[in-house]
């Protein structure tokens, strides 16, 4: 009798072992997985986090643009606002000339 239950115990613990083995082995798949599903996404992020700097980049020059040109016509309404200017439009557009001055034009 004692052989018999013996023999039981290690059918037992033969099964608990297999049982245990199997949920080891579903444990690390499942691992596995999450860690393949985490590095894909953390690659696609890096890539999406590349674009998103070329991007800052590009916008960052475009303001630095937007800005000279924004100085440039400031200084060219202040040169407008000049007698200098007024002068040089009225003696090119409308061919004004202060009095005794004399032109002389081409042929």
């Amino acid at each position: 009798m004692n052989n018999r239950k013996k023999r039981k115990r290690t059918r037992r613990s033969g099964r608990r072992m297999q049982v245990h083995k199997r949920s080891m082995l579903a444990i690390i798949g499942i691992i596995l997985m999450l860690t393949i599903v985490v590095s894909i996404n953390s690659m696609t992020l890096r890539a999406k986090e590349e674009s998103y700097k070329a991007q800052e980049a590009e916008l960052e020059k475009q303001i630095n643009e937007e800005k000279a040109r924004a100085s440039e016509i400031d200084d060219l309404e202040k040169y407008i606002g000049t007698d200098e200017y007024v002068e040089e439009v009225a003696r090119e557009k409308l061919g004004l000339v202060y009095e005794g001055e004399i032109i002389f034009k081409a042929k």
